[in-house]
């Protein structure tokens, strides 16, 4: 199973997953993507098995994953103080993987029904989600 978490800015969301996911599933193989390197090493120290930062690895890595995790900017052209290019957007949007999208509301976008929750909260649904797909595979 190919999970990737992708994250930008500092990290902080990216590093918070990979460290829940690694606590409940120490075996799960996680590829951290980073938009800029400092991301990608923060999910790295969180215990990411494999890391890469940029535009191509998120390509190629959307080809085949099977779960794709990360802040909703990710689809989003231009968003993260445009860390996300086009590029990123399309192949997260047209891969075929399960995406969990974490609603943060900044860069202009704002998900309607999502809650205002503590992001503890959300990586715990995250988490929860992972769970079920990953039974379901």
């Amino acid at each position: 199973m190919k999970i990737v978490i992708i994250d930008g800015q500092g990290g902080r969301m990216g590093k918070m997953v990979v460290e829940q996911l690694k606590e409940k599933h120490p075996s799960l193989q996680l590829i951290a993507i980073g938009t800029n390197s400092i991301a990608t090493a923060a999910m790295m120290k969180a215990g990411a098995d494999y890391g890469a930062t940029g535009e191509n690895p998120v390509v190629v890595a959307s080809k085949d994953a099977d779960i794709i995790i990360g802040p909703i900017g990710i689809v989003i052209a231009d968003s993260m103080i445009g860390e996300v290019t086009p590029a990123i957007a399309m192949a997260i949007g047209q891969s075929k993987a399960e995406k969990i999208l974490i609603p943060v509301n900044k860069c202009n976008s704002h998900v309607v029904g999502a809650q205002n929750l503590p992001m503890s909260e959300y990586i715990k649904q995250v988490v929860e989600i992972t769970d079920e797909l990953i039974k379901n595979m």
